[in-house]
């Protein structure tokens, strides 16, 4: 039971966390960019918005639902379809930046 307390923490913490990142990413100037860094701030806002989204979905089934299992259902595969997503987003980053080094 206490370890499932301090997991509670964690998701908190980094949902606070993720909240955090996009607003420091967003950039509310429109300026020139060029297309890596474009590509680099997208992945960065997609894994964000993906762990925000998996943290979400993990804080609502702590909830004592009613006996929905079609909402639980789906609030599971939600939890793990974006867990993943976020797994490739933080994955592809540095495989994009690789490819750039090997372009050069």
């Amino acid at each position: 039971m206490q370890d499932l307390l301090w997991h509670d923490y964690l998701i908190f913490i980094s949902f606070i966390g993720s909240i955090a990142g996009l607003w420091l990413i967003f950039d509310r100037k429109q300026t020139q960019v060029d297309e890596v860094e474009e590509t680099e701030r997208s992945l960065l806002m997609m894994s964000f918005a993906y762990w925000i989204v998996y943290c979400v979905a993990v804080g609502v089934q702590k909830f004592d639902l009613p006996e929905w299992d079609i909402l639980l259902t789906s609030l599971q595969l939600t939890a793990a379809i974006s867990y993943f997503l976020t797994f490739c987003c933080v994955l592809i980053l540095p495989l994009h930046r690789f490819s750039l080094r090997q372009v050069e």
